[in-house]
């Protein structure tokens, strides 16, 4: 006597997500149009490259590691704020750049020159915390290292799209993606490798 069972296969995961994952999903998509339809004229191909495959990897990385969603709509809304004090003030060119040495916020945070100093000591911070809980022996100090390096990895990202945006306010083609000199770089390294870090040790 033989028995025959069937075995059916799992459904594809994407059809499991919760609402809040493709509400983030609709979100990025939304933004990412957005940027083509303000900037795309002035975007070159690498750039529209770059934000193209952005998009799917921003969605992804959200779904697979829960933690870095808040962080980016925090980022974003930040970067929204920026760029909202920015065009309060305009020139030939589109917003003001000298707003970022007259505004309080854009001057000692979001600017992209102030939010990447923030991010600067914010990691140097986290260290300090890290190895105090190393030599301490106690989870204080990790835990704070920890949690400063994300306020780290926040300005980092704050100070990197807030970049973008004000490169596309000096003239015409000069617009960019912030990862075109050794020192977007050495910002996109920073924050990059502390999340990696942040993600392990999750």
């Amino acid at each position: 006597m033989t028995t025959s069972s069937t075995h059916s296969l799992p459904a594809p995961r994407g059809l499991h997500r919760s609402v809040f994952d493709w509400a983030f999903a609709a979100i990025v998509v939304a933004l990412g149009g957005w940027a083509f339809h303000a900037h795309g004229a002035s975007m070159d191909v690498y750039e529209k490259a770059i934000l193209a495959g952005a998009m799917p990897a921003i969605i992804a990385l959200a779904w697979f590691w829960g933690p870095i969603r808040g962080l980016l709509l925090l980022s974003g809304l930040a970067t929204w704020g920026a760029m909202t004090l920015y065009m309060r003030a305009t020139d030939d060119y589109g917003a003001d750049l000298a707003q970022a040495d007259k505004v309080f916020w854009l001057k000692y945070f979001l600017s992209s020159q102030s939010a990447i100093l923030w991010m600067s000591v914010l990691f140097f911070m986290s260290t300090v915390f890290y190895w105090i809980g190393v030599f301490s022996k106690g989870v204080t100090g990790a835990r704070l290292g920890s949690r400063i390096a994300w306020a780290g990895v926040f300005m980092a990202l704050v100070g990197t799209l807030v970049r973008w945006f004000e490169s596309h306010q000096i003239a015409p083609d000069i617009g960019h993606i912030p990862v075109s000199n050794l020192y977007e770089v050495f910002v996109l390294f920073s924050w990059m490798t502390t999340l990696f870090w942040l993600y392990y040790e999750d």
